[in-house]
Formats: C-alpha cells, structure tokens, sequence
C-alpha cells in the first residue's frame, strides 16, 4: 500500500496558504488598506468553506453520527483531521486483521495488441485509504482556482501598484503559484483515472515532470498577462474576465441542452431535485474557474452519468490554446499601446516576447506529454499529432472556402490548384474513427473524414467554377 504523500501535501499547502494569507491581511491592516484586507480574506476564506463542504459531502458525514468531525469542519480545521486520520488508517495496516475484502479486476496496459486482467484483493483499510485520497485530489483542484488562482492575480497587482514585493506577499505569492500547479497537476491525474478507469494507470515520474512544466508555464503566463493588461486598463479587466468566465460555465449546459437527455438524478440519492441542481452549478463553476487559467484536463459532460466526458478531443483542446493564445496576444498588444509610466524602467517588447514564448514553451510540454508520457497512449485512437494535422486541415479549409482567389472574377483568369497536391494533402490527415470518440460534443474523428472527402471533391468544384469564368470571358472576347 502506498504512503498518503498526496494528502500530506495537500493538506501542507492549504495550510501553509491560510497562514500566510492571514499574516498578510493584518499587515494589510495595520497599513491601512482595508480593500487589499478583504480581497486577501475573501480569497482565503471561501475556497477553505468550499474545501469543508466538499470533505462533508465526499466522506457522507451528514448522514453519520459524527459530531466531532462536523465541529472540526466548521472550524475550518476538516483537512487536518482528515490527513491525521488517513496517516492513522495507514499505520494500522497488517496490525489489525481485515474482517472482509473485496476483489477487484483492472486491465493492464495492452502489449503486442493484447491486455490481459488482473484480480487483486482490497481491504477495508485501502478503500478507506483510496476515499481520502479522492476526496483531497478534488480539494486539491477546488483550493487551487477558487482561491490560489486569484489570491495570486490579486497579490501580484498589488505589486506592480505599489512598484514593490514585501517579504509576506512575495511568500504568498509563492505558496499560491505552487497550489495552483499542483491543482491542476492533480486535475490531469483524475482526468486519466476516470477515463480509463477500467485500467491500471501508472503515472511515471516523466509524465509528472511534463505536467508540472506545462503547467507552471502555462499558469505564469496567464496571471501575468492578466495583471498587465488590468493594471493599464481597469475598467475593461471586467468585461473580459466575465466573458470568459461566462462561455465556460454555460457551454456544459449549452451541450446538456441540445442532447435533450433527462436531468441527472444519480449524483447522491439524498439530494432533492434542488440540491443536485446546486451541485451541478458549483461543478460548472468550478470548471469556468480552472479554464480561466489552464485548459481543464477533466471535460463536464452533464448528459453521462460520471458527469465527465471520457473521449478524447483533440480539436476542442486545439481550439482553445489557439484561442487563449491570440487572447494573451491581443491583451498585451494593448496593454504596450497604453502602457503608462510605471512601466519605463521595463523593456516592453522583451517582455512580450517572453510571455509569448514562455506560453509557446507550454504547449510545446503539452505535446510532449500526450505525444511520449501518458500513462495511456497506447489507447488513443489517434495521437495529438494527427489531431493537431486535421485542425490545420480544417483551417485551411475555412481560409481557402472564404478566399476571394476561390470564387469566379468577372475577367480574371485563374488557375485552379492540382488536385494530386490536394489528395495528398488530404491523405495525410486521414484519422479513423472509433466507437470510443465522443459524437455529441464537438466535431471528431468522424467529422475529419468528412472533412478529408470533402478536400477530394474540392478541386472538381474550383475547377468547374474557375474553367466557367475562363469560357464565359473567351467567347466575350470573340464576339467583340
């Protein structure tokens, strides 16, 4: 059985964070500056409410007698107790005979096209041990961008306000950059063992180092962008931030909208219809949230009955650090367009250029991941470099549709492009499609083939609409 170090540092950070949250607000407060006070204390003290709720609901303490857990909990103390009690459950393993196991069948990763399973017998103490650990990886993700995400927009404005890092904020600024990583380091890992709960996954410590990479360049750069175009225009940090926030809660609602399918009802069988409705906006919250900042490895799908969509979409993934990609782009063309004085002891294109090649730098450790450290590579029915060759392919399709190089001129004569180059093209882009991909969502390997047959019949098109234009002028030509 493994040692609980994922609880342990969990539960380390949370604690570390608050503590270094509250130190900070009483300088705020002795300062003077009661806004920077609150702004400190909301972004401490709500995730730690969030983080309570959730250990409650995960562990079923409502419905048990267990007064003194639910005091600990409402005195913000959940955490501590928990990993105390996971150490515990730890050290009584082979001292305490288990009075029942249960016996549980995971696949093993295929080799030579063939997986075999594996029976193996977990007790009491191990399932215990398997709850805590799902109940802090969710915490983990809940405490990172409910709270750490912008206790760290907020603490680093404040320094390029106050032109100036004190010893108490540059170590909560620290502590939440770490939180955050770690969150979403957490969140990849869930993401993994709940599509591919069927197998056994073993993460190795590559794929952890290519995760965290990823993820801290990814992160940095987003908080600072943010805190740079805010800082330079205040009053459209709002709209923006709103806008964002907006599209990524409705789009699960959008999609469970147009799958006309009934509204869950298996999340907790003591949940009115009312409280599975309020659980259901705290996880699309929470999913904005996470794509505030970073892609969000665990996609909310509310039609399934785990509420996560298991397919694997490239072009969704694509899409979006396309997407956030011109967004950082636009951001910080317009905060060096009206960047004000504070910024004259900064080279202004230097700093964009490593903001831009820091954020190209994670994705190029996003590929890196996907393409040779998943734990499950060998299960996708296509790799990211074919799915990241038929977004291409799906762009140049939109550009050449759209082009006016593509349409008939009145007394222009063109020539229509080789239809081996564009077979060839298509040939390359070519995915097949599996039962496992997702049909409901958003275009998948099922629509690139039609994409792919569609790029065949273009050049006959061009070619009759083109060869038209061409006759239509020569016999103009000869009758004058």
């Amino acid at each position: 059985m493994r040692l609980p170090s994922s609880i342990f540092v969990s539960v380390s950070l949370f604690t570390a964070e608050t503590t270094a949250a509250l130190y900070l607000s009483s300088t705020y407060r002795s300062a003077g500056d009661q806004i920077w006070q609150g702004l400190t204390l909301l972004f401490t003290l709500v995730p730690s409410v969030l983080v309570q709720l959730t250990l409650t609901f995960i562990h079923r303490d409502l419905s048990r007698d267990r007064p003194l857990i639910l005091l600990l909990h409402i005195l913000q103390l959940g955490p501590i107790v928990r990993c105390l009690e996971a150490f515990c459950i730890y050290g009584s393993v082979g001292r305490v005979e288990e009075p029942y196991v249960s016996i549980t069948r995971k696949k093993q990763m295929p080799r030579g096209g063939q997986s075999e399973e594996v029976e193996r017998q977990v007790g009491q103490a191990e399932g215990k041990l398997f709850t805590h650990r799902a109940a802090f990886a969710r915490t983990s993700v809940i405490q990172a961008f409910l709270g750490s995400a912008p206790q760290l927009t907020l603490q680093l404005y404040i320094c390029v306000l106050q032109q100036g890092v004190s010893i108490g904020r540059g170590t909560l600024m620290v502590i939440s950059l770490l939180s955050i990583v770690y969150g979403a380091l957490r969140c990849n890992i869930l993401a993994i063992k709940i599509k591919y709960d069927d197998y056994e996954v073993d993460v190795r410590p590559m794929a952890y180092l290519c995760i965290f990479l990823w993820r801290s360049f990814e992160i940095a750069t987003r908080v600072v962008v943010l805190v740079l175009f805010s800082s330079v225009l205040q009053l459209w940090v709002l709209p923006v931030v709103l806008l964002n926030f907006l599209v990524f809660f409705l789009y699960p609602w959008i999609l469970f909208w147009q799958s006309h399918s009934p509204f869950p009802e298996n999340i907790e069988k003591t949940l009115t219809r009312v409280g599975t409705t309020i659980v259901l906006c705290l996880l699309t919250f929470l999913y904005a949230g996470i794509n505030m900042f970073c892609w969000s490895a665990v996609q909310v799908k509310l039609n399934d009955p785990d509420l996560i969509n298991k397919s694997q979409n490239w072009y969704r993934m694509a899409v979006y650090y396309m997407l956030r990609f011109v967004e950082n782009a636009s951001l910080l063309l317009l905060w060096y367009i009206y960047k004000t004085d504070v910024y004259q002891f900064i080279c202004a294109p230097l700093l964009v250029l490593q903001l831009l090649v820091a954020y190209a730098i994670a994705i190029f450790f996003m590929l890196v991941f996907y393409q040779f450290c998943h734990p499950c590579r060998r299960l996708f029915s296509s790799n990211m470099t074919q799915g990241l060759w038929n977004c291409s392919s799906l762009l140049c399709l939109m550009c050449n549709s759209t082009s006016p190089q593509n349409r008939p001129i009145g007394k222009t004569v063109l020539e229509p492009p080789s239809p081996s180059t564009c077979k060839e093209a298509a040939n390359h882009g070519r995915v097949h499609d599996t039962a496992s991909d997702s049909t409901d969502d958003m275009p998948n390997d099922t629509t690139y083939d039609m994409l792919n047959d569609t790029i065949y019949d273009l050049p006959n098109e061009m070619g009759n609409n083109i060869g038209g234009g061409i006759n239509g002028d020569i016999n103009h030509s000869e009758q004058l």
